[in-house]
């Protein structure tokens, strides 16, 4: 797998799925919460499934010289 998730999106990522997984585990929003896995792992990995399927890539361009 390609790394297609880039710095400040992997970021966004972690912290969204952290908060909604807190949030859920503190009984605040409930079941729901716990997509927060999702953005966490695609996050913690830099892969997502979509990104990859509609060609979307957030990562910096490298110059090759």
């Amino acid at each position: 797998m390609k790394s297609n998730v880039g710095g400040i999106d992997r970021i966004l990522r972690i912290v969204l799925g952290l908060v909604l997984i807190g949030l859920a585990a503190s009984g605040t929003i409930g079941l729901w919460g716990w997509i927060g896995v999702v953005p966490l792992a695609t996050g913690a990995i830099g892969w997502c499934p979509p990104y990859a399927l509609f060609g979307w890539n957030t990562c910096a361009m490298k110059n090759k010289t």
